[in-house]
């Protein structure tokens, strides 16, 4: 298969981007770009719908099932829809002991939603999350898997708000 194909789900950058990651391994291990080519696809469609995890499959060579199983092993990746922003709140213990509890008591208040729900007009997706290995540095929130804010007070968490919205 080849990024020209006509029957496929993803875009021709995103084709271009997962040539990339291919690149790095040899051509007989397709598959162990698999977890780039996930992210790849997440960021171009902001989730992981059947299609484009069997697109994924696809490309690589693999069953569906085994780009499912790594989908689904990986909190990174979203496998239902997601609002366009989601903040990640780490609860582990160290995070919870900085004030991670009231961080996210008050972004749940903020956004009128609970862990694992989406704000009506999609913009966020609250999640509860485990160590994101900035412990000193709590609490942490991570935003859409790619930013990572410390020391979140409600006045920092407002500025992120308005920021993202």
């Amino acid at each position: 298969m080849s990024a020209g194909d006509n029957n496929r789900q993803l875009s021709t950058q995103a084709y271009q981007k997962i040539d990339r990651e291919l690149a790095k391994f040899p051509s007989e291990q397709r598959q162990s770009a698999v977890i780039a080519a996930l992210a790849i696809a997440q960021d171009e469609c902001g989730w992981l719908s059947p299609e484009a995890m069997q697109a994924v499959a696809d490309y690589l060579g693999m069953p569906a099932i085994a780009v499912q199983e790594v989908a689904t092993f990986y909190n990174m990746f979203n496998t239902k829809p997601v609002g366009k922003h989601k903040i990640t709140v780490c609860t582990n213990l160290p995070c919870m002991l900085s004030g991670g509890d009231s961080a996210a008591r008050y972004l749940q208040q903020k956004l009128g939603i609970k862990f694992g729900e989406t704000t009506p007009d999609g913009k966020f997706t609250l999640i509860a999350g485990e160590c994101m290995g900035s412990c000193g540095d709590g609490p942490v929130l991570l935003v859409n898997n790619k930013w990572m804010h410390i020391q979140m007070s409600n006045t920092k968490i407002d500025a992120l708000l308005k920021e993202l919205t």
